[in-house]
């Protein structure tokens, strides 16, 4: 068994493992639960990231709040996540690697590719889809209170030997008692029955299609054709990728490791071979970026200026822009452009960036201001520090239809921040100057 070593991610320890001597790194990014001591006395686990490991250097980690790693309150969303994930590369000293998303680890997997391509050499998905519940605009997902139900019939029987001959059963396994055994401690060593339920609502709301396209690295999407997740879904996903190759397998089983599995691992070390010998990376450009930008702007600063004079104005914009400075720095933001009273910073995940925005409208009040503050995650181009791009517009113009004190936010922010416990009321649909289409716009009501 490799060693079980920790990186820190802020103030949680998060266990993994690095196998194998490959001339690539290779990320494993599991499904909902994973314990990456336990895996390896299971024969098929076993197998299956012996052979990752046979032709890359293997990274496995479990993520927070399972496995090994440490226990958290709550279940965190895939911003947190993603900010794992590159704990885990800065601890293993991998500056980029292949990303392969199983399952649940398939959309957070997708989000890491578009937030930090500078990382990611390719992309493998396998068994999983954008979204997990059933939208107007996506079909493929199950209906939200059919899905929820599931969850706790899930968390009741979790770890039970009852479900883990039941779930042996249903994938071609003899119940054994040793097999039985195994399942169940699998099960219970690797969440607790509240952390599984807690991880399948957060799923409930998981929504990355719109950053699918902004996907750069080279991506390679796999599904099995039995699969309990549509492939007609899967599908649809390789299309909205740019040059996504979408692969069919035969087969009924979710788990890559069941089944035929080496027609699985077949494609993925064809693939994460021939991309890593072309070396396409070192020909792209690094000049687009998926980011959260912010548009802030004081409410009535005319009238405001006009009564304080030039100088009380100054000395009360001077500490405006110290307060939101601060804030930027705590939340891991980027000021990109300042001007006037209005700030524009970007963020690399939407969840800081609306944090930090409410910190802005709440702490200016104390210099008796009222701030707007608009939000939008989106590709932007970069050129010599600064950003560009329909995104950085749609950001300005959300900014300016939020009212005084308000943070409005497009509804790409609102679907990638799920899990994040943050609180919106719908403030409808809405048609922004200079940008097609009509946009449905949320109000932040908690943080």
């Amino acid at each position: 068994m490799p060693d079980t070593r920790y990186a820190r991610s802020g103030d949680v320890s998060i266990a993994y493992q690095v196998v194998g001597d490959g001339p690539f790194d290779l990320v494993y990014v599991p499904g909902a639960i994973s314990n990456i001591e336990l895996m390896w006395d299971d024969p098929d686990r076993g197998r299956f990231f012996s052979r990752l490991a046979s032709f890359s250097r293997l990274i496995l980690f479990d993520k927070r709040g399972t496995g090994l790693s440490d226990r958290v309150s709550g279940i965190a969303n895939l911003e947190t996540r993603i900010d794992d994930v590159r704990a885990v590369m800065d601890a293993v000293g991998s500056e980029r690697a292949v990303l392969v998303g199983s399952s649940e680890g398939g959309p957070m997997s997708a989000l890491f590719a578009a937030t930090h391509p500078e990382r990611v050499t390719a992309l493998a998905l396998y068994g999983t889809m954008p979204r997990f519940t059933w939208a107007p605009d996506f079909p493929w997902g199950e209906p939200l209170d059919e899905y929820l139900r599931g969850a706790e019939e899930w968390a009741r029987s979790w770890g039970t030997p009852e479900a883990a001959a039941a779930w042996l059963r249903e994938h071609g396994h003899e119940p054994t008692e040793e097999a039985v055994r195994r399942r169940t401690s699998w099960e219970r060593l690797s969440a607790s029955p509240g952390a599984i339920e807690l991880l399948e609502r957060m799923n409930a709301e998981i929504d990355v299609r719109a950053i699918l396209p902004t996907i750069r690295a080279p991506t390679l999407v796999l599904h099995r054709v039995g699969d309990g997740l549509p492939i007609a879904a899967a599908r649809w996903m390789a299309e909205q990728i740019p040059g996504a190759r979408f692969v069919e397998l035969p087969g009924s089983d979710h788990y890559p490791f069941l089944g035929d599995s080496g027609a699985v691992l077949d494609e993925i070390e064809s693939f994460a071979r021939a991309t890593f010998e072309a070396r396409a990376w070192e020909d792209d450009d690094r000049d687009r970026v998926l980011a959260t930008v912010l548009f802030t702007d004081i409410v009535g600063s005319s009238q405001r200026a006009a009564a304080l004079g030039d100088r009380g104005w100054s000395d009360l914009l001077a500490r405006h822009h110290r307060l939101v400075r601060d804030q930027l720095t705590r939340f891991r933001g980027r000021e990109i452009d300042t001007a006037g009273d209005g700030f524009f910073a970007s963020f690399d995940g939407p969840a800081r960036g609306v944090r930090c925005a409410r910190a802005v409208v709440e702490g200016v009040r104390e210099l008796g201001l009222e701030v707007r503050a608009g939000l939008h995650t989106g590709e932007c181009e970069l050129t010599g520090g600064k950003m560009s791009g329909i995104a950085v517009h749609t950001g300005a113009r959300v900014a300016s239809l939020a009212g005084p004190g308000e943070v409005l936010v497009s509804s790409t922010v609102k679907d990638l921040v799920a899990g994040s416990g943050i609180a919106f009321a719908d403030r409808g649909s809405h048609v922004l100057k200079g940008i097609p289409g009509e946009w449905s716009l949320f109000a932040v009501e908690q943080v």
